[in-house]
């Protein structure tokens, strides 16, 4: 649900668009405004080159605003939100930027945008400003079919930005003004975007009108104006990626098939962010619109553009765009590498991500895959510490199964003194190291191995936690490498071999970490437990000290960590996450090794 809260919470255009223009120009002086009219401008236009000026309502920030510069738009003129810029804002805008060649106006199809810019162009031209002008009008919607918007055409929406690159790049290399026209209208023309979102956006000051919990929106656009598909029972995102690409791709949908792909085809993706979505969520849908692409229309794109580039105030949505530059090549008689370079040449506009990419003969010399030393190389180098296979593995596994169950009072206690992630994590963990034992990362007994495998489930752990099992892991493998290295060969690993590998594993933690016994942390069970297992081998007798100490986390203040900030949640007298996380581990080892624990 959008939020209904802003630290604005009046529409005035007079304060809000004015002072955010402003805050955008003195960041970012290579920009001019001229505040009363609200247009923004490349303070370095060049004459020679033909003018892109672009425009519309306020609230789809960064558009228009953040794209102005050299390689992209020459001025902007922004209205009140979600409202076109009158007449004469338009004309300020071309006055800011004139042209010697001619000016191109790149608005998107909605009335009053088309109004306003007309009329400008009209005035214009009559006036002298510029001989040469004329409209490319975004119509890039396919949510409504050709038999219902065959007179008004198509919305725009945020597929522009495709246009608005390449065209703006070429205008800057001094393509002639017909030609940039031509390259506008074709790139327009090959071009087909859908929007989806959870809910409205909320207009500071205006009454909100949310969509129900389990509806998702298909067909959305960038006002605020209702979907064209309602979705009830919210479906999944499998099923919703699946609609939209239907709706952007089927050649079969007679009121549809807008824009055709065939095989071969040099296609683009755009992936927008409304407002409201997370990146993260953001990429997660990325990926499963790649995905579907692939397989089911055999389109992998030569560029992907995601993130957040017209947005809808703070919509919780998103929209996706596909790009021909196949159609785009032939209409123009250019090759798709040339529109490829164009969309890859720097701008100076503030919001456009300027990704530099290596020259067409640079080798790449780095992978995914390169090549590590496998665990039992490792091992056979420094010599084998060899268990009952059987044991180690029944041992680790109901280790893990112990510290899973225990999930959901982990995740409610670091809800309220954490994040909320140290239940997920650790059962992330102690999921992957089972499906680790199913491969058979312990079946030989081999427990360097073991341990070498065990850290690379680790180290995806993430998370502070994540680091301190790492670090100790890595410490206690190496302690044990040379520990036993001093034992004659052949020598049965012992309990105390393991208490002095752990204890120097600590000892090296501690140079990583200021927490300590007392800190209310994962150490107030490590470090008793290391201690007393040091003291006498004893596994059984440290496991109830590391039980007592995870129950007295209940009483301590937190010194460190995330916890610390929390003022009101240290007298909820609730445990540690991290440390119950690790007497829970080393409960369901000495459970699965079959050693008593005193009561």
């Amino acid at each position: 649900m959008a939020s209904t809260k802003h630290y604005f919470p009046d529409t005035a255009a007079n304060t809000l668009v004015p002072r955010a223009l402003r805050a955008l120009v003195s960041a970012n002086p290579h920009l001019v405004l001229d505040e009363p009219e609200r247009v923004v401008a490349n303070a370095y236009n060049d004459e020679e080159c033909v003018s892109i000026i672009g425009g519309g309502g306020s609230g789809h920030e960064p558009a228009w605003s953040g794209f102005v510069g050299e390689g992209l738009l020459s001025a902007v003129a922004c209205g009140d939100i979600f409202a076109s810029p009158s007449t004469k804002q338009v004309l300020r805008a071309m006055n800011l930027a004139p042209s010697k060649k001619g000016t191109i106006l790149l608005i998107t199809n909605y009335t009053g945008d088309r109004l306003h810019f007309g009329l400008a162009a009209e005035r214009a031209k009559a006036s002298g400003l510029s001989d040469n002008v004329a409209i490319v009008y975004a119509t890039d919607d396919v949510s409504i079919g050709r038999s219902r918007s065959s007179r008004v055409g198509r919305r725009g929406m945020p597929g522009h930005v495709f246009t608005m690159k390449i065209l703006g790049a070429a205008a800057a290399e001094k393509w002639s003004y017909d030609r940039c026209l031509k390259l506008g209208y074709s790139l327009n023309d090959a071009t087909v975007s859908i929007g989806s979102a959870l809910d409205h956006c909320h207009v500071p000051g205006r009454q909100f009108q949310s969509i129900p919990a389990d509806v998702c929106a298909v067909g959305s656009g960038i006002h605020n104006e209702p979907a064209q598909q309602m979705i009830s029972p919210f479906p999944s995102v499998q099923d919703l990626i699946e609609r939209l690409l239907k709706l952007l791709a089927d050649p079969n949908d007679a009121e549809r098939a807008f824009v055709k792909f065939e095989t071969g085809d040099n296609v683009m993706l755009c992936i927008n962010n409304y407002g409201g979505l997370s990146l993260l969520e953001l990429g997660a849908l990325t990926d499963e619109v790649q995905a579907q692409l692939a397989s089911t229309y055999n389109i992998k794109p030569s560029r992907t553009l995601v993130g957040t580039f017209e947005t809808s105030l703070n919509a919780p949505g998103f929209s996706v765009s596909l790009i021909n530059l196949s159609n785009v090549a032939k209409e123009c008689s250019v090759s798709t590498d040339e529109l490829l370079r164009l969309y890859d040449s720097s701008t100076t506009a503030v919001s456009w991500p300027n990704v530099a990419r290596p020259g067409a003969d640079a080798t790449r010399t780095v992978s995914a895959d390169s090549a590590t030393n496998t665990a039992e190389e490792e091992e056979a180098e420094t010599g084998s510490i060899v268990v009952d296979g059987k044991v180690l593995e029944g041992a680790v596994r109901q280790s893990c199964e112990t510290a899973i169950l225990a999930e959901p009072k982990l995740t409610e206690w670091d809800m309220v003194m954490g994040d909320g992630d140290c239940g997920e994590a650790v059962k992330g963990l102690c999921e992957s190291l089972i499906k680790n034992l199913d491969k058979g990362s312990a079946s030989n007994g081999k427990v360097l191995s073991f341990l070498t495998s065990t850290t690379e489930s680790v180290d995806d752990m993430g998370g502070t936690l994540g680091a301190i099992f790492g670090i100790l892991l890595s410490a206690f493998t190496s302690a044990l490498r040379a520990g036993y290295a001093k034992e004659a060969p052949g020598t049965a690993p012992s309990s105390k071999l393991y208490a002095t590998a752990l204890a120097n594993a600590v000892e090296s933690l501690k140079s990583h970490t200021p927490a300590r016994e007392g800190d209310r942390t994962v150490m107030d069970v490590l470090i008793p437990f290391t201690d007393a297992f040091a003291k006498d081998g004893n596994f059984g007798a440290a496991v109830k000290v590391a039980a007592d100490k995870a129950e007295a986390t209940r009483y301590l203040k937190p010194r460190l960590g995330r916890a610390s900030y929390v003022g009101e949640a240290s007298g909820q007298e609730l445990p540690d996450p991290g440390a119950w996380a690790l007497y829970e581990i080393l409960s369901g080892l000495a459970q699965g090794l079959d050693i008593a624990v005193p009561k």
